[in-house]
This record gives C-alpha cells, structure tokens and sequence, in this order.
C-alpha cells in the first residue's frame, strides 16, 4: 500500500469523529442491505407472497417514486438539524422493516420498500451534511468515501448474509434480524451524535432552502452533472446481465459471478477515493473518474467478445463509476453550506432520475441490435458521460473563481 494512503488511514483512524464515521458505515451497511437484497432475491420473495413478477415490478416502482420525495422529507436536517434527521430517517427505516415481522404480506413488503427508501434517502443526506459541517474540505473525500463502504460492503457480505437466512428459514427471516439491527442503530446513533447547537438566527424554512438550491447555477450545474453519468451508468447497468446470459448462455453462474465483480469494483473504487481525490482535487478527481469511465465503456464491446474479457470490463466500468460518484458527493458538499442537507438530498433525488432517464433508454438500445451486443448501449453511456463533463467543465469554471 503507498506510504501517502497509509498515512492517510492513520490519520483517520486518529481523527476524533472515527468511531462516529465508523457508526455511519454500519449503519449504511444495514440500510442498503435492504435497498440492495431485493433484486437477487426478487423471485424468492414473490413465491413467499404469493404474488407474481408484474406485482412485484409494482412493488419496485413504487420504491422508486418514494425515492423522489425523500428531498421533502430530507431538508429536516436543514431545518432541525443533522442529528433528528438522521434519526427520523433511520425510524422510518426500522419501523419499514418492522411491519412486515408484525404481519408479513405483500403490502407490508410494498410498505417497506417504501419506508426504507424514504428512511435511507433521509438519513443519507443528514449524515453527509453533518460530516460536511465538521470536517474541513480538505479532507472530506477520505472520511465520507470511508461512508460509502456501506454500499459495497451490503453487496459482499449483506446480501450474501440475507441469501444464507432465506435458504434455512424462507423468505420472511431477514426483517426480524434488519429490524434488530434498526433498532441498535437508533440507539447507537442517539447516544454518540451530539445534539445540534442552537442556531444564532432561525433556520430557514424548507422551501427556502430549496429557493435557495433551484436559483443558484453552480447547484443546478452540480445536479445536472450527477443527472448525466447516472443515466450513463444505467443505460449499462440494466441491462448487462440479459446481455451476458445472451451471449454466453450462462445464467446463474455468469450473473453470480458478475455481481461479485461489481461488488468488489465498488469497494475497490471507494479506497480510491479514500487515497487520492483529496490530494488531486474533487473536481479533477470526477473529471478523471468521467473519462475514465468512458474509456471502460469503449472497452466492453472490445472486451466482452469472450466471458472472462466481459467480467474485466464489467470491473473497469463500475470501479470508474464508483470512483466518479462517490468523488462528487465532497464536492455537492461545499457548493452550497447554507443549505447543505436540501442540497445533498436533491443529488440524491437526481441520481435517482438519473437511473430513471438511463432506463428509458437501456432496452431499445440493445434490440437495436441484430445479435447480442451491448456497443450501442456504450456509446450511450459515453454521450451522457460527455454532457456530465460540460456540466462539470462550467462548474470548475465557478470553482476555480470563488
């Protein structure tokens, strides 16, 4: 490991908010728990239920509209302060898992999607604004890429944990475990975080806040950068696994394996962060990440003529993509400190779009093609890609002049 990355975790480790940082990562790692365990198990839970898939496509939907009220909700932080919007969205969270220990059916697994969403779309935002608040800028991308381990740590260990309890006792067995761990981190959280002082003024209100985010361009350019390389992202993500079953005729084995590879790609690309985008600059590092990322979707066609050439392009395009997100997230921290919690919710209500906007787009794309390619669906995430860097480009220009 180089010596400035060790230095680095040496003065995080020393850092008086480690043990908190350290709360936030496990906390996350429950959370997207949750968020992350439903795809790989999606026909486990619909036999469970008794429902089939257009159900439980309605189910996921749903999530997803929940998804974008959650900024409403997420500006407590802003209005009451970091430590009850943290809580609040870890209550809904808990008490999202918990109705289906009380009473598993299929609406109390619609109404956890639901409620986990909205909690992990609060407590997110909170979180990043409390440690944007305490840590300088300086050396924010460690300490909040350190965070983003939750997300990649719920796909290697989480989710395989979640599958291990469905094989012995079905699928009701992992809410009793995610509604215990809800409520440790609720008491966990309210004793470590301190209470938010008195503000000297009285906070403004939340549709202040988001006056103040809608009117002031370097938000909307920050906004609009993180719109442009989800859509990117998931005009591939979406469809990689029909590509790769079509290509190579390995279901189970290729989709297992590939999502191996993206978990690792996403923890791998969160130690980068960790190591160098405080040194190279946040906005130098997410316009290193956008190219990079380009250059790993031109490689998937190139590289996904054989299986293992598609799993090492597979790895290239998430660990780039990871390295790009997860930079921004410090950077959409300082763009705005007045409303920094509205702020950081709203990324993540556009990131969610995003998603959206690329899915709109992942199919028709691949039957474009006559036989199973996914080049088309490359070149795509590259033009996205390149919409982000204008955005980014004029927002440096900002940066550069304040």
């Amino acid at each position: 490991m180089p010596r400035q990355l060790n230095g680095r975790i040496a003065a995080f480790l020393y850092h008086p908010l480690r043990f908190q940082v350290l709360s936030f990562t496990a906390t996350r790692t429950v959370q997207n728990t949750m968020h992350r365990m439903v795809y790989p198990y999606l026909a486990v839970f619909g036999r469970g239920l008794g429902v089939d898939l257009a159900a439980l496509s309605l189910a996921l939907t749903l999530r997803s509209v929940a998804g974008a009220f959650g900024p409403l909700l997420a500006t407590v932080a802003d209005s009451r302060g970091r430590k009850d919007g943290m809580l609040f969205g870890l209550l809904l969270f808990t008490l999202g898992v918990a109705t289906v220990v009380i009473w598993p059916s299929y609406l109390t697994f619609l109404l956890a999607l639901v409620l986990t969403t909205l909690g992990k779309y609060i407590f997110d935002p909170a979180m990043q604004a409390y440690l944007g608040d305490r840590i300088s800028y300086q050396r924010r991308g460690l300490v909040i890429a350190f965070t983003e381990f939750g997300w990649s740590i719920a796909f290697i260990v989480g989710v395989p944990l979640v599958g291990f309890l469905i094989a012995r006792q079905g699928w009701f067995a992992p809410f009793p475990l995610l509604t215990l761990l809800g409520l440790l981190t609720i008491g966990l959280l309210a004793w470590q975080i301190p209470r938010d002082p008195l503000p000297a003024i009285e906070r403004p209100s939340i549709w202040k806040n988001f006056q103040a985010v809608l009117s002031y361009s370097p938000a909307l350019l920050g906004l609009s950068m993180g719109l442009f390389f989800s859509s990117g992202n998931e005009v591939v993500n979406l469809i990689f696994g029909v590509w790769m079953e079509d290509s190579f005729g390995l279901k189970i084995a290729a989709l297992g394996a590939a999502s191996a590879v993206i978990g690792f790609a996403e923890l791998a690309g969160e130690m980068t962060v960790g190591g160098i985008t405080d040194r190279l600059g946040k906005p130098r590092s997410v316009m290193i990440g956008i190219l990079l990322n380009c250059a790993a979707a031109l490689s998937l066609p190139l590289l996904g003529r054989t299986l293992s050439g598609a799993f090492v392009g597979l790895f290239l395009f998430y660990i780039t993509f990871e390295f790009t997100i997860v930079s921004s997230i410090p950077l959409m921290t300082e763009i705005l400190p007045s409303a920094r919690a509205t702020l950081l919710s709203a990324n993540v209500a556009v990131l969610s779009l995003g998603r959206a906007i690329g899915a709109l787009f992942a199919s028709p794309l691949y039957i474009l093609s006559d036989s199973p390619s996914i080049t088309a669906s490359a070149f795509a995430a590259i033009f996205f890609n390149l919409l982000a860097l204008a955005a980014l480009t004029r927002l440096k220009r900002w940066l550069d002049h304040v």
